[in-house]
């Protein structure tokens, strides 16, 4: 080419530049391919030994419990086919990536057989996938209550202490996340502590013969009720009630005839405080 003109080789020049952004733009998908090429491993590799597993199942959810040796963005892709087609993913507010993970699989069918794979991502961009497991939901209680304290069924936020963030009840983390019947999600405080408070109002007057509260609790231990008290409509105060772990809801028996209960926590383990559900159920 030495002796070639230096037309031939500016078109020649041209033309191989233009082949070169023409992969590009044409074929990106295969230009950068390299980009993206990473190992894939097994989430057995950082599960010590034990698999994800199934706990709290009943007929419309379930959770998935599972510990890594090494903190990861766990999520779960879950369906009633292997094509899964919904996702769940840990809820704790403080974000990133731990070893305790507990995603919340809800608005299932009460018994259907659902396919479900853990998988998460480490700090460095690893990507730990398991494999392809199932489980089965349980028929719905013939006897099952009805709550009366959540939105679907009239009930309203009537006040609340705070929202995190300074969010609207009905926005992420706001109060009506404590009544809006799953505990997918859940209202947390702007660190309120022991301070926290929430008032719901029921449809109508109600003769209340139980209620249901399940704290929330961030992985640190932080934001979980230890004990509270309930407020009627008539300035009547019930409790200390004592909440042993925010693994569940917990029941009370009362006997009163009211529209308003207002819970005030008296012992906590501070910071954002809140619930994952409040219920109210007829005697």
């Amino acid at each position: 080419m030495k002796n070639a003109p230096i037309g031939l080789i500016s078109v020649l020049r041209f033309a191989a530049v233009f082949i070169f952004l023409s992969s590009w733009f044409l074929f990106p998908e295969r230009a950068k391919t390299a980009e993206f090429q990473f190992p894939v491993h097994s989430i057995d590799e950082v599960a010590d030994g034990a698999i994800p597993v199934v706990r709290a199942i009943s007929a419309t959810e379930a959770v998935i419990e599972f510990q890594s040796s090494i903190p990861l963005a766990c999520s779960v892709v879950f369906g009633e086919t292997r094509n899964f087609g919904r996702i769940a993913i840990d809820d704790d507010m403080d974000g990133g990536a731990h070893s305790d993970h507990h995603p919340i699989l809800a608005g299932l069918l009460p018994e259907t057989e659902y396919y479900y794979r853990v998988q998460g991502t480490a700090a460095d961009g690893t990507i730990y996938v398991g494999k392809v497991r199932v489980f089965s939901t349980l028929a719905l209680p013939a006897d099952t209550r009805i709550d009366l304290a959540t939105i679907t069924a009239g009930a309203r936020v009537a006040a609340v202490s705070s929202n995190y963030g300074g969010a609207q009840n009905h926005e992420a983390w706001g109060a009506d996340w404590a009544i809006d019947g799953s505990r997918q999600k859940a209202w947390s405080s702007a660190g309120d502590g022991d301070d926290a408070f929430i008032e719901i109002e029921l449809p109508k007057v109600t003769h209340v013969g139980e209620v249901s509260v399940w704290t929330r609790s961030m992985s640190d231990g932080t934001a979980r009720i230890l004990k509270f008290v309930l407020t009627t409509d008539s300035g009547k105060v019930l409790g200390p009630f004592e909440l042993p772990d925010a693994n569940q809801p917990y029941y009370f028996e009362i006997d009163e005839n009211t529209r308003r209960l207002r819970l005030d926590v008296v012992e906590s383990t501070g910071g954002n405080v809140g619930l994952i559900e409040f219920g109210a159920f007829r005697r």
